[in-house]
């Protein structure tokens, strides 16, 4: 019975996925003014506010860019056929809005605080702005959750827009700037504004892990990094050759510590998957080569990496120190570990989520995000970033 009712639930999304047309998510000064703005929903009521960092009063770059896959999406999949959509309670319970938006959180993800603390408002989805250039002037968010760096990694979810779509997005953007612009006000603009690139998890969540295309036969896993990183660095070459000198690479976490591979190993006391967590340590090392090399290759660029496996280790083995009990279960979803099933419902979601690492099978809490952002920004819990943190390349180019 439980599941024939699981089936049905998921059959609805889908048709809902479908045939729906979901309203424009709010544009992004609303959501910064609905901080003092609509009272919270009783459900969240319990939830202790969320800590606003400090807000320059002019911003310190002309925008904040993004590409990338569910850990930075804002939205842009809430315009796609796909099941990886996140525009429905309890997803954004605990968001500004109280509403869910299309993050695949309870609440912010860490380019909206990253967005706070460049002085900059949060960025709206490409997917859902009108074409205006003043609505795309600070930035836009590219992320498509279940994107990856190989174009069909995801691919059995629906659709998304991988990430050499996304690069060609934001091309798109830049030619629009140079039409409204100028071409000089647009190289000055893309020049001195933040890319932020956060993408590959799902080349091995949905392809890899999986073995699509008898794929770890093909490539041992040193091989299968090398492939991602070479395929990564190219594009990011490509961004350079149309004036992008500021970008932000996100490593990949610890999903060997994620509650869906928790479950499916089958994992006892909560201890984390090693071989799952040994191959994105290995892919995280190549990327932080990759990234040392093309500084020294591409002439004014600057270009850091930020290592998310420490900073999400760091979290984990002291959990405690940052106020978070709940290191293994997700807040929300299903099964061992609530990681056999997603989020579907608000019934299956904790009434906290604050002191919990993971929100639902594969993502983490605001709580989280926001202590990772803060690692970005200045290392504040854990070093995260070579060779500097976001304030001091911000601070470097000024």
């Amino acid at each position: 019975m439980a599941i024939n009712l699981l089936l049905i639930t998921l059959l609805c999304i889908l048709i809902s996925t479908v045939v729906s047309q979901p309203g424009s998510p709010p544009f992004p000064q609303e959501l910064i003014n609905a901080i003092i703005g609509p009272t919270p929903s009783p459900s969240s009521s319990s939830i202790p506010p969320t800590p606003t960092p400090s807000i320059p009063q002019t911003p310190l770059v002309p925008a904040l860019f993004v590409i990338g896959d569910s850990s930075v999406d804002c939205g842009n999949n809430n315009f796609l056929g796909t099941f990886a959509r996140a525009d429905h309670l309890p997803y954004g319970r605990d968001f500004d809005t109280h509403q869910p938006t299309g993050r695949f959180c309870n609440g912010r993800i860490p380019v909206d605080y990253l967005a706070l603390r460049l002085g900059l408002p949060f960025v709206p989805s490409y997917l859902g702005q009108n074409g205006r250039v003043e609505g795309m002037i600070q930035g836009l968010n590219y992320a498509s959750a279940g994107a990856g760096i190989i174009f069909t990694s995801g691919s059995e979810l629906g659709q998304h827009v991988s990430f050499t779509q996304q690069v060609q997005q934001f091309t798109d953007t830049y030619q629009q700037f140079i039409l409204s612009l100028g071409e000089q006000a647009a190289i000055d603009l893309i020049s001195n504004s933040v890319l932020y690139i956060s993408i590959g998890i799902n080349d091995y969540i949905h392809y890899y892990l999986r073995n699509v295309s008898n794929v770890q036969n093909l490539y041992l896993p040193w091989s299968f990094n090398q492939f991602l990183a070479s395929t990564l660095r190219q594009e990011i070459k490509n961004l350079y050759s149309i004036n992008v000198m500021k970008v932000v690479v996100i490593g990949l976490a610890p999903i060997g510590c994620a509650p869906h591979y928790l479950s499916q190993y089958r994992m006892k006391d909560g201890q984390c998957v090693e071989e799952i967590n040994d191959t994105v340590m290995e892919f995280n090392f190549v990327m932080r080569y990759m990234i040392e090399e093309l500084r020294e290759e591409l002439p004014d660029s600057n270009i850091i990496f930020c290592d998310v496996f420490e900073g999400s280790m760091d979290i984990i083995k002291n959990s405690e120190h940052h106020g978070l009990n709940a290191t293994a279960d997700a807040c929300c979803g299903l099964g061992e570990y609530k990681g056999f099933v997603m989020c579907l419902s608000p019934e299956m979601a904790c009434s906290n989520a604050s002191n919990h690492i993971w929100w639902d099978q594969f993502h983490p809490t605001d709580a989280v995000n926001a202590i990772l952002a803060d690692n970005v920004w200045n290392g504040l819990h854990t070093k995260m970033c070579y060779p500097m943190n976001l304030e001091e390349m911000v601070a470097f180019d000024s």
